[in-house]
């Protein structure tokens, strides 16, 4: 008698690998974010991560969601993976910021810090499965992320008004795969090189626009675009058109996302084991900088060229121990919660196993 092996889904490192990097920068945009208000060159790295590296994290998301209207496991799987873990933080924020700064207020609608994004992938999840059912999802998601910055009403309580904000990138990583486009990148191993010798002047462009306007993009405050989370009033631009100035630069994130793309191995590395941890480093990094960011010594003596280029590494050297199986371990119990006991069981519901995947649909290895 044969015995019928399982089928097993084969990783992708080029995956692991993005996810690990994407998540980086989110470490080293936190990390630096103090030293910008004295310092060009760390303003000038910042702009330089903004414009691409939470668009590229939601395409990422958006690649691995399904469309299809979802079952309870789907369904409990947004308690789990996204609701659950969010209350946790947002709790232990609370705690910690009543204790350090003496703050006295519990609001899950306003998420602390990183939350948002959390929040933002729940509305997504939500929100995909409908929004595949019209025409040209991806362009009413255009519409509606250029739009909701015509409303100043629509804000950040839970994250709404930052999740429309980012929900192209979402959704353009959902059409991505149904486009099949990553698989065509995989069979044109001949001619990568051209592709990625067009990332790398794509990426170095936008870097020299950065570091020659920089006196003008801190007048302006142009970080404050990046976010998608402010509407244009807030912005400080009540133009009729700047709703045109944000399409502009929904295109310049998708174009530096794929020059980041193209740019990632698509072999396992050194750092292909870390893109499993992708919720661990994103949702315990910013405990880690808390302390630093709240001393007050990432400004004015502490701004110099040295300090950038260790914080960038020390943000590098966080991610890799959050990633590290010590700290899976020890914390998996917040970040990836299982009651059990919370749900009802359904009729000829299959026994629920382990989950596999995060929310941005990182698959885990057993351990």
């Amino acid at each position: 008698m044969t015995t019928v092996q399982p089928a097993t889904t084969r990783r992708v490192p080029f995956w692991d690998n993005a996810r690990f990097v994407a998540v980086t920068l989110v470490v080293i945009g936190h990390g630096i974010q103090r030293l910008t208000s004295d310092s060009d060159n760390a303003l000038i790295v910042y702009l330089f991560i903004y414009a691409f590296h939470m668009p590229a994290f939601a395409m990422i998301s958006g690649y691995f969601s399904k469309s299809t209207p979802p079952g309870a496991r789907q369904m409990k799987k947004v308690l789990t993976d996204i609701l659950l873990p969010y209350f946790i933080m947002e709790t232990i924020w609370t705690v910690v910021q009543f204790l350090v700064e003496g703050k006295q207020e519990f609001n899950p609608t306003q998420p602390s810090w990183t939350l948002w994004f959390l929040l933002a992938l729940g509305i997504f999840r939500l929100i995909l499965p409908y929004l595949t059912l019209v025409r040209w999802p991806l362009l009413w998601a255009v519409v509606f992320s250029v739009g909701v910055g015509y409303f100043s009403n629509v804000d950040s309580t839970f994250s709404l008004s930052r999740a429309i904000g980012i929900m192209p990138f979402f959704v353009l990583g959902w059409k991505v795969r149904q486009w099949g486009l990553v698989d065509r990148w995989r069979v044109a191993e001949r001619v990568t090189w051209w592709v990625r010798g067009a990332a790398v002047v794509v990426l170095a462009a936008w870097l020299a626009v950065v570091v020659l306007f920089i006196a003008p993009f801190r007048e302006i405050q142009l970080q404050h675009w990046f976010f998608y989370d402010d509407s244009y009033v807030d912005i400080g631009d009540s133009a009729w058109w700047a709703g045109a100035v944000r399409f502009g630069f929904i295109l310049l994130a998708v174009l530096l996302s794929a020059a980041f793309f193209a740019l990632i191995p698509r072999s396992t590395t050194w750092m292909t084991g870390f893109g499993q941890a992708t919720m661990y480093i994103y949702l315990l990094h910013s405990f880690v900088l808390y302390p630093i960011r709240e001393t007050g010594i990432l400004k004015d003596e502490h701004a110099s060229a040295s300090w950038l280029v260790s914080m960038i590494l020390a943000c590098i050297a966080i991610s890799i121990a959050l990633a590290s199986p010590l700290i899976r371990r020890i914390f998996r119990p917040l970040i990836e919660p299982k009651p059990t006991w919370l749900f009802v069981e359904l009729p000829d519901e299959k026994k629920p196993g382990p989950s596999r995947t995060d929310p941005t649909g990182s698959r885990r290895e057993k351990g």
